[in-house]
C-alpha cells in the first residue's frame, strides 16, 4: 500500500472499488433485487403487478471457451444501464441472460479431447456467468437457462412439431383485420382434402388416392418437410457446414479445409410461404433502416414472368422453367444456363453421348463428349463457395450440355450450358441469357462465341464492347403474332406476358431470392428431431408425452476419417453409429412397431429462434409460455402494435438470418394462436464494436500489444514509431483476438480499476452504435471522475459524509435541474455517452464547494445506471437503508430553472461574424446596439460611425460600413 493510500484510508481506489462491488453483487443476489414478477405462475407476485412493463434483452450469446474480451460486454453494459434507468421510471423490467449453447466449437473440442460437449459447454457458461456477474449486470438469475437444458430442448422440439403439423393457407383470413394468409393445423388441410374444399396436388378426389399418395399430398403442404438440398460438405471436418461457416475461398473457417456442394436428404422449413409478410411487417417495427433494407434484399421479392423452354433429350422432352424480371427481352435470349446441381443434369441419360453437329470448339471444354464434360464441370463447381461463384468480376466458366431448348417467342433452338454462376439456391436454377443487356451473360457469350442480339435501342455512340443495361426503346422483338418494337419496357413486359399466357408458354409470376430454410445438421451436438421413420421411410411425429428426445452418449465424437480433398465422400452423422438408439420400438397408436430415429440434429438457430418467449415463463412445465405472461410482456400496446420486446440489442452481423428465422417461428406461433404478438422484437438497436491496435514485427508475426512502446519524434512533429523489445514493429487497427495478441479482458480491467470504472469507460467512448478504438490508458479518466464523485461526498480520511443540509441555489440549482433533464433525455434515447458528459460537468461544478445533500443524492441516483456499485455505496453512506435500484429518477420541480435567461447574440460587420455576446433574452434594441458598439473586437473594424445598423434583437446585429 502506498503512503498516500495509507494516509487516506477511505480513498476510492481499485482495491476499495473491488470490495464495494463484491459487497453489492452479493447483496443484490441475496435480496433478489432485480426479480420482475409475472402475472401468473411460479414467478407471480402476491402484491399488485406494475401496470407498465419494459422488456429488454441482448442477443443470445454463445459461451465461448475463450471467455470475454472487453469488446464483448459493450452491448451488455448498455442494456444494463437502460434496465436500471427504466426501473427508476417505476416500470416492471424483465432483464435476464441465457446462453445459445449448441454449436460446432464444443463438438470440435470433443473430437480433439474426448470430453463430452455438455461438460465443455457448462464450464464455459459458468465462466461467462462469473465474468458478467463481476460487471454488476442486473440480470434476473431465476429466468436464466441454456438451449442445451433438457427442459428447454423439450419445448424446442415441441415447437418443431407445431410447425411440422401446420400448413400455410394463403387464402385464410389473417389474425389481424384486413389481412390474408396464415398457418393452420394440418388436420384442417386433411379435412379440406376430404370434403373437396381444398384441391389435392393433382386434382383427384381424396378417396381416389392410395395411402402413400394421401401421405404425399399432406406432406407437400407441411411447413416442415423433407427434401433433397445442396449442402456444404467438408470431409476434413467430417460435417456439413452452414454458409456462414464457409469462407469466400470455399474452405472451412475452422481448419481451412476444402468444402464441396452435395445434395442430401434434409429437413426444410417453408419460410418462403411467409416471404410477403416478412417484408410487409418490417413497416411495423422500430428497426434501423439499414437492417430493414438488408432483410428486404435477402427476401428479394421480384415481379416478372415464368417462361417455359422445351428441350428434347434421349429420355424424352423436358420443360425448363425460368423466372425473369425482363420478359420484354425474350427475343434476345440466345442461350440458356443451368446450375451444375440442376435436376436435369443429375441423370446421365438426359445428356447426349456425343457432341451434336455444329458444336463450336469453345463450348466443349476440351472433353470428348457432353457427359464427360458435364460430370467434370460438376466436380469443379462443387469445390467453389457460393460467394466465389456469384462474384461479378470472376472469370466465366462453363460447358455445353449438348442440349438445345426452343425459345417460345421465336421458335429458335438455343444451346443449353451449365455454368457455376447460376445456382440452384436462386430462382429455378436455370436462366435465359440475354447477353446484349446483362453483363455476366455478355461476358459468357464473348468467351464462348455466342450470338448477341440487342432488344433495346442503345445510343448511336455506344461501342457495343459491353452489355447495354440502361433503358431504351424495344427493337428486334417481333414474330408473326406480336410485335414489341417501338414500345417502352413496361408496355413490352405486359404485352409479351399476356401473349405467353394465351399461348400457354409463360405467365406472370412473383419470385423471391429467399429459399426454404435448410434445417438439418450432420452433427452430434444439437437438438434431436422429435420424429421417427417407419420401414417404408414415412415420417411419424412423436406424441408430446414422449418429449424430450435426449441426445445419447456416444463413445467417439470423431467424424469418420476422410480424405479432405475427396469430394465424393459421403457425410455420416455421428448419431448414425448408434444402432441401438436409432432403432426403437414404439406404439404410436397402431400397435408396437420398429421405427428409426433421424440421425441429423437441428441447427443451433432452432434454440435461438424463441428464447425471448421462454424468458417470460422459464419454469412452466405445461406450456412453453402462459398466454397471460406473454401478453403482459410482449403483447401489442400503444406505440407497439406489433407487440414484441421493447428493446433488443445486438450486433448487425445477425441482421438477416437470426432475425429472419426468429420472426418466421414467431409468426407461425402467432397464426396458431399461441402468442398475441405478431413480431418478436419491436425495437432493435445495433451496437458498434470495440476495436484495438495490433502490432507485427518484420516477419509479419504479431507481438504482445501491451508490451509495445510508442516514441514520438523529438521535435514533436510527424507520426510516432513503435518498438517491442528494442525492434521496430508496425501498427494495424482492427478487431481484438488472441491470435493478434491484443486481447484485454474485463477481468483485468475490473482488477486494475474496478467494474464501475470499466463500465463508465465503455459507455463514454462514443455513441453506442459507432465502433470505437480501445485505449487502456484512457480508462484513468473514468476512474478520476468516480474518485472526484467520492471525494465530493465522503471525507477520505474519516470516511464520513461531508454534504450539507442546505438546499441547492443559484447556479448550482440551475445546473442541477438542467443535468437532470438532460441525463433523463439521454438515457431515454440511449445516448449514454452524452449523459456521462453531463454528469461529469455537474460533478466538476460541485468540486471544491460544500455539496448540498439534494444535489449529491440526485447525482448519485443519476450515476447509478452506469456505475451502480459506487452509487449504492454512496446511497447507503448518505443514510438510506434500502437499495436505490427502484428509487424514482430525479425530476425537476421548478421548470423555470430550465429556461435560459440569456442568449448568444451574433455580431457581424459587413455580414461577417466578428464577435459573440451573451445578452439578456429581453434586451432592447438600443441596449444591444450600445453593448455591441462597446465591444473591443468590433471597434477595430469600425472607422467612425457605421453607415447602417441592422438589429434583430436579441440574437443578431450587423454593422454596415
Amino acid at each position: 500500500m502506498s503512503s498516500e493510500a495509507a494516509a487516506l484510508p477511505y480513498r476510492y481506489t481499485a482495491e476499495l472499488a473491488n470490495k464495494i462491488e463484491a459487497k453489492w453483487q452479493e447483496r443484490w443476489e441475496k435480496e433478489e433485487t432485480f426479480n420482475a414478477p409475472n402475472p401468473v405462475g411460479d414467478l407471480a407476485t402476491s402484491g399488485e403487478l406494475p401496470k407498465e412493463s419494459f422488456y429488454l434483452l441482448d442477443m443470445f450469446p454463445y459461451p465461448s471457451g475463450k471467455g470475454l474480451h472487453v469488446g464483448h460486454p459493450l452491448g451488455f453494459i448498455a442494456t444494463d444501464t437502460i434496465a436500471r434507468y427504466q426501473r427508476m421510471q417505476g416500470k416492471n423490467v424483465l432483464y435476464t441472460m441465457g446462453y445459445d449453447a449448441f454449436g460446432l466449437p464444443a463438438e470440435q473440442y470433443a473430437v480433439q479431447t474426448g470430453q463430452h460437449p455438455r461438460i465443455t459447454t457448462e464450464e464455459n457458461i459458468e465462466n461467462m456467468r462469473r465474468q458478467l456477474r463481476r460487471l454488476g449486470l442486473s440480470h434476473e438469475k431465476r429466468r436464466s437457462f441454456a438451449t442445451t437444458d433438457v427442459d428447454y430442448m423439450r419445448w424446442t422440439q415441441w415447437i418443431f412439431l407445431q410447425i411440422f403439423n401446420s400448413w400455410y393457407d394463403p387464402e385464410a383470413p389473417g389474425r389481424k383485420a384486413g389481412t390474408r394468409g396464415r398457418a393452420r393445423p394440418i388436420s384442417e388441410l386433411i379435412a379440406g382434402y376430404k370434403d373437396g374444399s381444398i384441391s389435392t396436388p393433382d386434382g383427384r378426389e381424396w378417396a381416389e388416392l392410395n395411402k402413400a399418395e394421401q401421405e404425399q399430398a399432406v406432406n407437400s403442404r407441411r411447413l416442415a418437410y423433407i427434401d433433397f438440398a445442396p449442402v456444404n460438405w467438408c470431409p476434413g471436418l467430417g460435417t456439413v457446414l452452414a454458409n456462414e461457416e464457409v469462407t469466400a475461398e470455399g474452405r472451412s473457417e475452422r481448419g481451412n479445409y476444402p468444402v464441396f456442394k452435395r445434395n442430401l436428404r434434409q429437413w426444410m422449413m417453408r419460410i418462403t410461404d411467409y416471404a410477403d409478410r416478412l417484408v410487409m411487417d418490417l413497416d411495423m417495427v422500430d428497426w434501423p433502416e439499414k437492417v430493414r433494407l438488408m432483410q428486404r434484399n435477402w427476401i428479394g421479392k421480384s415481379i416478372g414472368a415464368e417462361v417455359a423452354f422445351v428441350l428434347q433429350h434421349a429420355a424424352g422432352s423436358e420443360t425448363l422453367r425460368v423466372f425473369t424480371t425482363r420478359p420484354d427481352t425474350l427475343f434476345g435470349a440466345t442461350f440458356m444456363v443451368v446450375s451444375p446441381e440442376h435436376p436435369l443434369l443429375q441423370e446421365a441419360e438426359n445428356i447426349p453421348a456425343n457432341w451434336p453437329a455444329g458444336t463450336r470448339t469453345p463450348w466443349t471444354g476440351g472433353y470428348s463428349n457432353p457427359q464427360e464434360a458435364v460430370h467434370a464441370y460438376q466436380k469443379q463447381a462443387a469445390r467453389k463457395s457460393d460467394m466465389d461463384r456469384s462474384a461479378l468480376d470472376k472469370e466465366k466458366t462453363g460447358v455445353f450440355t449438348g442440349l438445345y431448348a426452343k425459345n417460345p417467342v421465336n421458335g429458335k433452338e438455343i444451346p443449353v450450358f451449365t455454368a457455376d454462376y447460376v445456382m440452384m439456391g436462386y430462382g429455378t436454377g436455370a436462366i435465359m441469357a440475354v447477353p446484349a443487356h446483362d453483363q455476366r451473360d455478355f461476358d459468357f457469350a464473348k468467351k464462348f462465341d455466342l450470338d448477341i442480339i440487342p432488344t433495346m435501342q442503345a445510343p448511336a455512340d455506344f461501342d457495343g464492347e459491353s452489355a447495354w443495361v440502361e433503358d431504351g426503346v424495344i427493337i428486334n422483338s417481333a414474330n408473326a403474332d406480336i410485335s414489341l418494337n417501338g414500345l417502352g419496357i413496361s408496355e413490352g413486359k405486359k404485352l409479351i406476358t399476356d401473349w405467353m399466357e394465351k399461348q400457354g408458354c409463360g405467365k406472370e409470376s412473383i419470385s423471391y431470392r429467399l429459399r426454404d430454410w435448410l434445417f438439418s445438421r450432420q452433427r452430434y451436438w444439437g437438438e434431436p428431431f422429435p420424429i421417427v421413420y417407419d420401414a417404408d421411410g414415412n415420417v411419424h411425429a412423436l406424441p408430446e408425452q414422449m418429449l424430450p428426445i435426449e441426445l445419447p452418449d456416444i463413445p467417439d465424437y470423431s467424424p469418420r476419417s476422410y480424405d479432405p480433398d475427396d469430394a465424393d465422400s459421403q457425410p455420416e452423422p455421428p448419431l448414425g453409429r448408434l444402432t441401438d438408439w436409432v432403432r426403437v420400438r414404439l406404439d404410436l397408436g397402431d400397435g408396437e412397431k420398429e421405427y428409426f430415429r433421424d440421425t441429423n440434429t437441428m441447427p443451433n438457430w432452432a434454440g435461438s429462434c424463441w428464447y425471448e418467449l421462454r424468458y417470460l415463463d422459464p419454469h412452466n412445465h405445461q406450456e412453453f409460455v402462459a398466454s397471460e405472461n406473454e401478453a403482459y410482456w410482449m403483447g401489442p400496446k400503444a406505440g407497439k402494435e406489433s407487440g414484441g420486446t421493447d428493446l433488443y440489442v445486438g450486433g448487425v452481423e445477425h441482421a438477416v438470418l437470426h432475425l429472419l428465422y426468429a420472426r418466421f417461428w414467431h409468426k407461425v406461433l402467432y397464426d396458431l394462436g399461441y402468442v398475441s404478438s405478431c413480431e418478436p422484437f419491436h425495437k432493435l438497436f445495433n451496437q458498434g464494436y470495440v476495436q484495438a491496435y495490433a502490432y507485427t514485427d518484420s516477419r509479419g508475426q504479431y507481438v504482445p500489444a501491451d508490451e509495445v512502446e510508442e516514441q514520438m519524434p523529438a521535435d514533436g512533429e510527424g507520426e510516432p514509431t513503435f518498438t517491442w523489445k528494442g525492434q521496430t514493429v508496425y501498427r494495424e487497427y482492427g478487431k481484438m483476438g488472441k491470435s493478434l495478441k491484443n486481447i484485454v479482458t474485463p477481468d483485468e480491467m475490473c482488477a486494475t480499476y474496478g467494474a464501475d470504472t470499466f463500465r463508465l469507460y465503455e459507455m463514454s467512448m462514443g455513441p453506442l452504435d459507432i465502433s470505437r478504438p480501445w485505449e487502456t490508458r484512457a480508462v484513468i479518466g473514468s476512474q478520476r471522475f468516480l474518485q472526484r464523485l467520492w471525494r465530493n461526498i465522503i471525507d477520505e480520511e474519516s470516511g464520513k459524509v461531508i454534504v450539507t443540509e442546505e438546499a441547492p441555489e443559484g447556479e448550482t440549482a440551475k445546473l442541477l435541474a438542467r443535468t437532470i433533464a438532460g441525463v433523463q433525455d439521454d438515457y431515454g434515447q440511449m445516448h449514454i455517452n452524452t449523459a456521462i458528459a453531463k454528469l461529469i460537468m455537474f460533478n466538476n461544478h460541485l468540486t471544491g464547494m460544500a455539496v448540498p445533500r439534494a444535489a449529491a443524492e440526485a447525482l448519485v441516483i443519476m450515476v447509478a445506471p452506469v456505475a451502480p456499485h459506487i452509487a449504492e455505496e454512496l446511497w447507503e453512506l448518505l443514510g438510506h437503508t434500502t437499495s436505490l435500484a427502484r428509487v424514482p429518477f430525479p425530476e425537476v420541480s421548478d421548470k423555470s430553472l430550465l429556461v435560459d435567461n440569456t442568449v448568444t447574440c451574433v455580431v457581424q460587420v459587413q455580414g461577417k461574424v466578428r464577435d459573440r455576446l451573451e445578452v439578456p433574452r429581453d434586451i432592447s434594441a438600443a441596449d444591444l446596439q450600445a453593448q455591441a458598439l462597446a465591444s473591443p473586437r468590433i471597434q477595430q473594424f469600425l472607422d467612425g460611425e457605421p453607415r447602417k445598423i441592422i438589429v434583430r434583437e436579441p440574437k443578431l446585429i450587423n454593422f454596415v460600413i
